[in-house]
């Protein structure tokens, strides 16, 4: 997706259908906040493809522009503040660390989220039902699925006992405390492998492979994501397993992984930028949730490694890649 495509602009707005007509003989405007480049990131792509198939055209009917942080979280914030001084007709906000930043910026403007995070706890929305305020969207609920990646990681590997856990501590659902309980259900131990930015991850995966871990477990992040080449080149090089919760994660070279479609989930997101835009107030339109979750295995990968994969966790994937 081109840059044009994306226009960071925002705007405050107190009644939403007088927003609608104020707007009604320009093209609508639409701000987006990101941790990274939006022309690497497949959310941002299908966001895209979703406004052109509800029939906006860029430069005519909308006009989107980006704000991103390079991937550096510290510069959000005055991110999120120019977006608001554009005064856009509503905000995007991709990632369950950028939402809160936006949300805490502005609470007039109408913010569209995509969040791995549950948004009650980010405090993004009264309940998931009637959210209440200015923000509505979409949540990937990630926190909730570690003990299940971590139970199909033992069925597939039955004699392992050590895992890397590699994980940003401030991201809002990091899963270190569901997947500490289920590893202790399971017999397993967990070996932190703490990053807060790229240049952390080299030493904390060589600390958790010289304390002799068996593979390894990827919680999905803005900031893991952006390193996912260099985490399953990593785990290639040391014979290592690796998971994660997006499919991206088993596409790229990992044994596998379990979890909503992140992708297709987030191009959900243009629809309530299209009903906000028409007149939608946001409180009033439910959070989305994901209602089906694949597992994707990746057959390559399990050769490579010389793994003998049971069949009854064959049989359960969604997608086999070879």
């Amino acid at each position: 997706m081109k840059r044009r495509e994306f226009i960071a602009l925002v705007g405050s707005t107190a009644a939403w259908s007088s927003l609608a007509l104020a707007q009604s003989k320009g093209p609508w405007r639409l701000g987006v906040l990101l941790y990274s480049d939006p022309q690497s990131d497949p959310q941002m792509a299908a966001v895209g493809r979703r406004l052109g198939e509800l029939g906006y055209v860029e430069g005519r009917s909308i006009a989107i522009e980006y704000r991103y942080a390079e991937g550096r979280l510290d510069r959000l914030p005055n991110l999120a503040a120019a977006l608001v001084a554009l005064q856009p007709n509503v905000i995007l906000a991709v990632g369950g660390d950028v939402a809160p930043i936006a949300k805490k910026v502005d609470q007039k403007i109408p913010l569209v989220f995509v969040s791995s995070a549950d948004p009650e706890q980010l405090g993004l929305v009264a309940s998931l039902r009637r959210p209440g305020g200015n923000a509505t969207g979409v949540t990937l609920l990630q926190d909730a699925l570690a003990s299940k990646r971590l139970e199909l990681l033992k069925e597939a590997l039955p004699n392992i006992s050590r895992v890397g856990f590699v994980w940003y501590p401030d991201h809002p659902d990091n899963e270190y405390r569901e997947a500490k309980r289920a590893a202790q259900t399971l017999g397993l131990r967990l070996h932190s492998a703490e990053v807060r930015s790229s240049d952390d991850f080299e030493a904390a995966l060589s600390r958790a492979n010289d304390e002799g871990i068996d593979a390894i477990y990827v919680v999905s992040s803005r900031l893991t994501v952006l390193n996912l080449k260099r985490l399953v080149r990593f785990a290639t090089q040391h014979h290592l397993p690796l998971v994660g919760g997006w499919g991206a994660w088993a596409k790229e070279g990992g044994l596998f992984s379990y979890g909503p479609d992140s992708v297709a989930m987030a191009g959900r997101a243009a629809n309530y930028i299209d009903k906000i835009f028409k007149g939608a107030n946001p409180g009033d339109l439910p959070v989305e949730q994901p209602t089906k979750f694949e597992l994707i295995i990746n057959l390559k990968t399990a050769n490579a490694l010389g793994l003998n994969l049971p069949h009854s966790l064959l049989s359960r994937g969604d997608e086999l890649v070879d």
